[in-house]
């Protein structure tokens, strides 16, 4: 195995020259599990652990490495354990805000090419909760594909009346349905991998992420759990995230289902995603136009003339306000960082001013 079979290019390349660190090797983080690595390079996989520099001086958790990434490592003994120094920069990213009220981002997964976004044709489909998950992949430069898992739960019609939402939702990506029950579908998303690529899958709890790796790989790797029946709701099965090698030599990484999609900061995938409103906005009377209660404003005009749905243009102001609010709350939290960053530097370098030499 080479390190371009596991995605490696010319452009990692040129950012790994860039640290002009030729004494350290050249890995891609696997599976993280809390503080503890597994790393990849040409020959093997092996545990890992970041420097404590790496760990202390970065300024958020996002800057720490994540699955996909490629890192700078030193190996001991006998290439069975390795040491962390580096992260190299991403091409691409998949993140989203931080569960809880702690304002900032959690990173998921990196280097990824394709993001399979999977919804169940069942409780689970909901296109709100989509255009959450597009706007996170477009943000992070990922080309996404749609998944509609458990297809033999649905009639012919109701499967055609989903991709009828979609459609009316703007949303153009590929879609593919599928059951893992009967088998259906399962090719054609076999022959979308390609070779040294990187995919991933989104989705929630229960609509058969695990269970459609365990096909693609061709054994029950990993445990899967049922659904609750009262709500089709499913537990979280997946705990930790890990890239995978499919038998083609395509690179798959699992993500665990997500209770929160919030967001920070996505203005590109929100004009990526919301690309026909974008179009309206630049027809309106103002440019500061907050698309809420102006005279001239093209995108009221259109939801009133019915040529654009209500409910996208309010999951569209919903993400829009979102977005700027969880802006403007991180920035400030990272001016406070800094401002008390400077603070302790100042207060220990007093310190060492105060004692007495040796």
């Amino acid at each position: 195995m080479d390190l371009s079979d596991i995605g490696f290019d010319r452009w990692f390349q040129q950012k790994r020259d860039e640290f002009k660190k030729p004494q350290l090797s050249i890995a891609r983080v696997t599976r993280v599990d809390r503080d503890r690595y597994l790393v990849r390079n040409e020959k093997s996989e092996t545990q890992a652990e970041i420097t404590g520099n790496l760990l202390f001086s970065t300024e958020s958790n996002q800057n720490l490495p994540c699955v996909g990434d490629w890192v700078l490592v030193q190996y001991y003994n006998d290439d069975t354990f390795a040491i962390i120094h580096d992260v190299l920069p991403r091409k691409s990213f998949l993140r989203r805000r931080a569960a809880g009220k702690k304002v900032d981002y959690q990173m998921i997964a990196s280097n990824i090419d394709v993001a399979f976004i999977m919804q169940s044709c069942d409780h689970n489909f909901n296109v709100r909760r989509m255009e959450r998950y597009l706007v996170m992949v477009k943000e992070g430069h990922i080309r996404p594909v749609i998944l509609l898992s458990k297809s033999d739960l649905t009639s012919p019609e109701e499967l055609k009346q989903k991709f009828s939402e979609l459609e009316k939702a703007h949303i153009v990506e590929t879609i593919l349905a599928f059951s893992n029950t009967t088998e259906d579908g399962l090719p054609a998303i076999r022959d979308s991998f390609e070779h040294a690529k990187t995919y991933c899958m989104l989705g929630s709890s229960g609509v058969g992420k695990t269970t459609l790796l365990n096909h693609l790989l061709g054994r029950e790797a990993f445990e899967t759990s049922p659904v609750r029946e009262k709500d089709g709701k499913g537990r979280h099965t997946t705990a930790r995230r890990q890239l995978s090698v499919l038998d083609n030599g395509a690179l798959l990484i699992d993500t665990p289902g997500m209770r929160e999609l919030g967001v920070i900061a996505v203005d590109t995938g929100i004009d990526d995603s919301f690309s026909e409103i974008q179009e309206l906005a630049a027809k309106c009377k103002f440019r500061d136009c907050t698309h809420t209660r102006e005279a001239g404003c093209a995108i009221l005009k259109a939801v009133e003339d019915g040529e654009l749905d209500d409910r996208r243009y309010r999951s569209y102001l919903k993400l829009t306000k979102e977005s700027e609010f969880y802006q403007m709350s991180y920035a400030e939290r990272r001016r406070k960082d800094k401002q008390f960053g400077r603070m302790v530097h100042v207060a220990m370098k007093e310190i060492r001013k105060r004692k007495p030499s040796a």
